[in-house]
């Protein structure tokens, strides 16, 4: 299995539109072959006194893949492309970490 954990930063502003985006293709990403976790996450509200915010511009996108292969399918996939599209230019920062379990 593979994990990912995707920081997303929005420009100031426009974290709820990237949001209206993301959420709209979700469905399309679970319809993948080997998809088996795929959401976005923000800060919790309220947090605790050892939580180090992400901040109002920034959400995670949490995902499980069954392989690698998946993974990369999922990357290419027509949708995303579409996606990255709409979003790419209210995108201040992205950072995305692929995760193997120990």
């Amino acid at each position: 299995m593979i994990h990912v954990v995707a920081i997303i930063t929005a420009l100031p502003g426009q974290r709820a539109t990237i949001l209206e985006a993301f959420k709209a293709n979700v469905p399309n990403v679970h319809a993948e072959a080997g998809c088996i976790e795929y959401g976005a996450v923000v800060d919790a509200d309220p947090g605790t006194a050892t939580m180090t915010p992400a901040g109002p511009d920034t959400f995670m996108v949490i995902e499980k893949w069954a392989s690698l292969d998946a993974l990369k399918a999922h990357a290419a996939a027509p949708h995303m492309a579409d996606y990255a599209a709409r979003t790419r230019p209210l995108v201040a920062n992205r950072v995305v970490h692929v995760l193997s379990p120990v």
